[in-house]
C-alpha cells in the first residue's frame, strides 16, 4: 500500500484518483520537467530533469496497469454472477470476446494499421516493430518505450506524440507530421525523415533531446552522419 500511495504522490495526486486525472498530471508534471525546459550548461539540473521524468513515466505505468486490471477484474466478476451456473460452454466465446476487447495491449507487430485513429491512445512500451502506420492518426498518443523499429509512419499524424525513448530505427517517417512530438532520448538511426515536418522556417519544433540520429536521412534529404 505505500508503494502505490507513493506512486500517486510522485504524480501529486491523492490515492484513488482516476485513470484520467494520472494521465492530465503525468502530462503537466512531464511538461514542466521536460530537459528541454532546463539551461543546457546546467548539467546538475539537467540529470535532475532527466531522473525526474523517469520517476513520473514509471508512476503513471505502474497506476494504468493496476487500474487496468482492476477494471478487468470487476468485469470478470460481473459477467461471473450473471452467468448461468449450468452454462460451462459459454466459456470459451467469453475468452474469445474478452480478447478482442484488449487490442491495443497486445502486440502488435506487422500489424496493419494503416489511417487509423490512435489519437491520445496509450501505447507506450508496445511491440510495433513493422507495423504499417501509414497516414494513421497517432497525434498527443503516448508512445514511451514503444518499438517501432522498421514501421512505416509514412504522412502520419504525430503532432504532440510522447515517443520518449522510443525505438524508431530503420523507421519510415516520410512526410510525417512531428512538430510538437517529444523524441527525447528516441533511436532513430538509420530512419527515413524526408519530407517530415519538424517546425516553422528555421525553428525546430521537436524535442530531441539525446535522440539518437546516426544514418537517419533528414527532412532535407542529408544523412546525420
Amino acid at each position: 500500500m505505500k508503494e502505490l500511495e507513493q506512486y500517486y504522490k510522485v504524480l501529486g495526486l491523492e490515492l484513488g484518483a482516476s485513470l484520467e486525472e494520472i494521465n492530465q498530471a503525468y502530462k503537466d508534471l512531464a511538461f514542466i520537467w521536460h530537459p528541454d525546459r532546463i539551461p543546457k550548461d546546467n548539467q546538475r539540473l539537467l540529470e535532475k530533469a532527466v531522473a525526474k521524468l523517469q520517476e513520473l513515466n514509471h508512476a503513471r505505468e505502474q497506476l494504468r496497469q493496476i487500474q487496468t486490471k482492476e477494471k478487468s477484474s470487476r468485469q470478470s466478476r460481473s459477467k461471473s454472477s450473471s452467468k448461468p451456473a449450468s452454462s460451462p460452454t459459454r466459456e470459451r466465446p467469453q475468452s474469445t470476446y474478452s480478447q478482442a476487447r484488449r487490442p491495443y495491449y497486445s502486440d502488435l507487430s506487422g500489424a496493419n494499421l494503416r489511417g487509423a485513429d490512435l489519437k491520445e491512445k496509450d501505447l507506450s512500451g508496445r511491440n510495433m516493430a513493422g507495423a504499417d502506420l501509414s497516414e494513421a492518426d497517432l497525434s498527443d498518443s503516448f508512445l514511451h518505450n514503444v518499438n517501432l523499429e522498421g514501421a512505416n509512419l509514412y504522412r502520419a499524424n504525430l503532432f504532440r506524440a510522447n515517443l520518449l525513448q522510443a525505438n524508431l530505427k530503420q523507421a519510415n517517417l516520410q512526410e510525417a507530421k512531428l512538430i510538437g512530438a517529444d523524441l527525447s532520448g528516441a533511436d532513430l538511426r538509420e530512419a527515413d525523415l524526408r519530407g517530415a515536418k519538424v517546425g516553422s522556417g528555421n525553428r525546430i519544433l521537436v524535442k530531441l533531446t539525446g535522440a539518437i540520429l546516426t544514418g537517419a536521412i533528414l527532412p532535407d534529404g542529408t544523412i546525420h552522419s
